[in-house]
């Protein structure tokens, strides 16, 4: 946790994160007591515009400017093409590293081993998880037409959840969704470490302690 006669002195930071996160970063920030860090989101269903996702952080950023010493961002490049970085360039912002929240999650490695493995994976988040039904089989209209179950997952072969936190109910409710696509289940532990980190590294002197 960070000291106490630190506090005074860390940059006033905002993460301007995607909404799919904001437990996950709330939860870091109240564990390790950051009263220096505060959090603003975006709409999570930006990911179906990944398009507008860019300038939806510029207009964060810059609303923050003036009341807050650092910027950070809480985003994966989440489809948009390489436009965010660029976006994040221009501002002099500083985003997490890796391609969406799966590689962050379980770390750049741990995800490059996990796709060379099995490609044919379907990646589930606590996040996801939750929000299943909404997100997958009512977003992909597998409530109404389950005959294109088949062209949309036909091609995988096992649904891989990377879990945050350590919650039963949520194990069960992953593998009833993989039950649910007819897919293999795996369970990866990758606790929040990637977002700590991120933050910690960029915020905190050297050597101050922090937890995941």
């Amino acid at each position: 946790m960070t000291p106490a006669g630190a506090r005074d002195v860390l940059p006033r930071t905002l993460v301007v994160a995607c909404g799919a996160l904001a437990r996950e970063m709330l939860a870091v920030i109240r564990l390790n007591g950051w009263t220096h860090v505060e959090l603003a989101c975006l709409p999570a269903d930006l990911h179906n515009r990944p398009e507008r996702i860019p300038e939806a952080v510029r207009g964060r950023i810059r609303e923050a400017r003036g009341r807050f010493e650092r910027v950070l961002c809480l985003y994966g490049d989440c489809g948009t093409g390489g436009m965010l970085d660029r976006v994040l360039s221009e501002e002099g912002v500083q985003r997490i590293e890796g391609a969406h929240c799966y590689e962050f999650y379980a770390g750049a490695g741990e995800f490059a081993a996990l796709h060379d493995a099995e490609p044919g994976t379907f990646y589930l988040t606590d996040y996801l998880v939750r929000h299943f039904d909404a997100l997958v089989v009512k977003g992909l209209g597998l409530d109404r037409h389950p005959e294109l179950l088949g062209d949309y997952f036909g091609n995988y072969t096992r649904v891989v959840h990377l879990a945050q936190v350590e919650d039963p109910a949520l194990s069960a409710a992953a593998a009833a969704a993989a039950e649910r696509l007819g897919l293999a289940f795996e369970s990866r532990p990758t606790g929040l470490g990637g977002i700590a980190r991120f933050v910690a590294r960029a915020t905190l002197p050297g050597g101050t302690p922090w937890r995941s």
